[in-house]
C-alpha cells in the first residue's frame, strides 16, 4: 500500500489519498495535527509521499510516529517542501513550521540523546536534495554550501528521503548516521 499525503486535489491512481479535508478523490480524511490515528495495519505500508504537508502541522512527532507504526521496516517515505529561508517557507500563511536539511535528523530517536520528548518513531534520512534557484547556477559546490547557510532564497524547494528503522534504535548521539545533502541545480523554467 502506498500512501498520497495531504493530497489536496493531487489525487493519485493505485496510491491510498489522504488529506486533512473531505475533497473529491481522498480516500481517508485525517487531521495529521490532531493526534492521528492513520486507519491501516502496523507495518502495512510500502512507501509514503508528502507534498507540502509536512510544514502545515505545528508537531509532526506524533504523525511521524504514527506514519512509523504504518511502515514496513526499510520502506521510504519522501516529502517535499519550501526550504527554511525560502519566501516561500513564511508567505503561505497556512505554514506554520520551516524546515531545513537538518530537520530530518530529529525523526530518529538518535537526535533524542539529550531528551525525552516521548516520540517513539524512528526514521533514517538517507538524501536530502536542495533544489537551488536558477539564476544561482554558475556558483560552485562550495559558494552554494555558504550561500545555503547564510542567506535566504537560495534554496527554492526541498526534498527529503526517509527509511523506515525497525527495530527502533536507542537514543544515543554515537548512532547517528550522516544523510547525503544534495544540490540540484534548477534550470531556468524548469
Amino acid at each position: 500500500m502506498r500512501l498520497n499525503l495531504g493530497c489536496g486535489r493531487d489525487i493519485r491512481p493505485g496510491w491510498v489519498n489522504i488529506d486533512c479535508a473531505p475533497l473529491p478523490g481522498v480516500d481517508h480524511v485525517v487531521d495529521f495535527d490532531a493526534k492521528p490515528v492513520l486507519p491501516f495495519d502496523d507495518d502495512s505500508v510500502s512507501r509514503s509521499e508528502g507534498s507540502h504537508v509536512i510544514e502545515h502541522l505545528r508537531d509532526p512527532l506524533p504523525f511521524m510516529a504514527e506514519l512509523w507504526r504504518v511502515t514496513e521496516p526499510g520502506r521510504l517515505a519522501v516529502f517535499r517542501c519550501p526550504y527554511g529561508s525560502t519566501d516561500d517557507a513564511d508567505e503561505d500563511p497556512t505554514h506554520v513550521r520551516r524546515m531545513f536539511a537538518g530537520s530530518w535528523g530529529y525523526f530518529g530517536q538518535p537526535h533524542f540523546w539529550r531528551a525525552d520528548y516521548g516520540y517513539r518513531g524512528d526514521w533514517q534520512p538517507v538524501t536530502v536534495t536542495l533544489s537551488i534557484f536558477p539564476g544561482l547556477g554558475g556558483a560552485t559546490d562550495a559558494e552554494l554550501r555558504s550561500m545555503v547557510r547564510f542567506q535566504r532564497n537560495v534554496v527554492a524547494e526541498m526534498s527529503a528521503v526517509l527509511r523506515c528503522v525497525k527495530p527502533r534504535r536507542e537514543p544515543v548521539r554515537e548512532l547517528q548516521e550522516p544523510c547525503e545533502v544534495k544540490l540540484l541545480r534548477r534550470q531556468p523554467g524548469g
